[in-house]
């Protein structure tokens, strides 16, 4: 039985989200150990909030890490067998690669901590943002990201995620993201919306921040990964410390190609994907690319402990 792990991003957060797995003792450690290295309360800020500050990037981006890698590592330390292929989508990308050995935790963690401060300072609040388009299929929704950067001078917008047939999220200049959702309305769009985030990820602005992220990645040395990991950027698996390190720069500005990473992993003759975080995103957006894929959630010690079980 061949099984995929998907970890979730940013997005996934909220207050209390840990609370459901109390019973894993490598949840608390897991987050202890995390807290270490950063030198902050992440198990108060994430059971606790308040929930302004969890959401800034800064802080949400490390805890989603840590979060996503404690479940695996529960779901690892209960019994539960290795899987045959890993993905994150964008933030989770870290944790998938820290599953695979490719990077330490410590090193994970610093280089999370990193991307999000480089991420806020390039684009300062209000100046970028992010709105979801569903209704319309990608070549429409980029060309609307191309007809509204005609129509406003010198800003930029792009289509940043492709998560799924007919639901993709557009990165870009605030002024241009509002008129696009006017625009995709226009076109039919059935939700076109403006998501709460002050960063536009994934599209050409974050380019000078991948180039200060490019110089810390130097710092780091990457290993082969023991178990495939299919990047973002380009649906590909890397095993090369230099391939790896480019590879992580570029999916600050390059869009998140989730339904092409979906439909890769259903050429393994994987029948089950487990979203391996808190909350069901991932599962939702892989329920659209195929129907025919098994998708489990880890969103409690029950569900966790049931699934050691049954994929045994």
């Amino acid at each position: 039985m061949k099984v995929a792990f998907v970890f979730p991003g940013q997005g996934s957060q909220s207050v209390g989200m840990m609370n459901s797995y109390s019973e894993l003792p490598s949840i608390r450690e897991t987050f202890d150990e995390a807290s270490d290295i950063l030198q902050q309360d992440l198990w108060s800020l994430v059971s606790n909030g308040p929930e302004d500050r969890l959401n800034l990037t800064t802080n949400t981006q490390p805890v989603m890490l840590v979060a996503d890698v404690s479940i695996y590592r529960a779901w690892r330390q209960a019994g539960g067998i290795e899987p045959h292929h890993l993905a994150g989508h964008s933030l989770g990308e870290y944790a998938a690669l820290v599953a695979a050995e490719v990077l330490t935790f410590t090193d994970a963690l610093k280089l999370v901590r990193y991307r999000a401060k480089v991420m806020q300072e390039t684009v300062p609040e209000g100046i970028g943002g992010m709105a979801a388009i569903v209704g319309l299929d990608d070549d429409t929704v980029s060309s609307i990201c191309t007809e509204v950067v005609n129509m406003i001078p010198d800003t930029s917008l792009e289509p940043a995620n492709f998560n799924a047939p007919g639901q993709v999220v557009i990165a870009g200049h605030s002024q241009a993201v509002a008129r696009a959702v006017i625009l995709a309305k226009s076109k039919g769009a059935k939700l076109a919306v403006i998501l709460p985030m002050s960063i536009p990820s994934h599209c050409s602005l974050m380019q000078p921040a991948a180039e200060k992220f490019a110089l810390l990645l130097e710092e780091i040395m990457p290993q082969p990964p023991r178990i495939p990991v299919l990047h973002n950027a380009d649906v590909q698996q890397h095993s090369e410390t230099a391939s790896i390190r480019e590879i992580l720069v570029r999916q600050l500005y390059h869009p998140v190609r989730w339904t092409e990473t979906i439909q890769a992993i259903t050429t393994q003759n994987i029948k089950y994907v487990v979203e391996c975080g808190p909350g069901k995103v991932l599962s939702g957006l892989n329920r659209r690319i195929d129907k025919n894929l098994k998708n489990i959630t880890l969103t409690d010690s029950g569900s966790l402990l049931k699934t050691v079980e049954t994929l045994k």
